[in-house]
Formats: structure tokens, C-alpha cells, sequence
């Protein structure tokens, strides 16, 4: 069962990617990390992240870590 703040992150991430109209191959592209990985942390039972996760999904959606949040 995925946490509260997991959950919270992978709509973050969602709504993060579809303001830059990217797919679910793209953003995986722009963060540097595997699409089915990428796919697992949007989905509706994410598993919590890495913080090396999350600093990547940061950097590839141009943003700081904290407006990750």
C-alpha cells in the first residue's frame, strides 16, 4: 500500500508533466530515468521514492527540489 506523501508526489508529477504536454516516455527521457520506473511512480499505488528519484525528476522538469512539492 502506497504512503499519503507517495501518493501526494505522483500526482505532483503528473500534474508537472501534463503542463508541459510531455508523455510518460518523455518526462522518463527529460529525468533520466526508465520509463516503466517512471510509470510506477504516476501510477495510483506508487511506491515510495529515493531522494536521488526525486532530485532527477526535479532537474528534468527544470525545477528545485522543494517545488518538487
Amino acid at each position: 500500500m502506497a504512503s499519503e506523501a507517495a501518493k501526494l508526489l505522483a500526482k505532483r508529477i503528473k500534474e508537472l508533466r501534463k503542463e508541459r504536454n510531455w508523455t510518460q516516455e518523455e518526462a522518463a527521457k527529460k529525468c533520466q530515468i526508465k520509463y516503466k520506473y517512471y510509470q510506477e511512480h504516476e501510477s495510483s499505488n506508487p511506491r515510495d521514492m529515493r531522494l536521488s528519484t526525486m532530485e532527477k525528476l526535479a532537474k528534468g522538469f527544470g525545477i528545485t527540489l522543494s517545488q518538487l512539492f
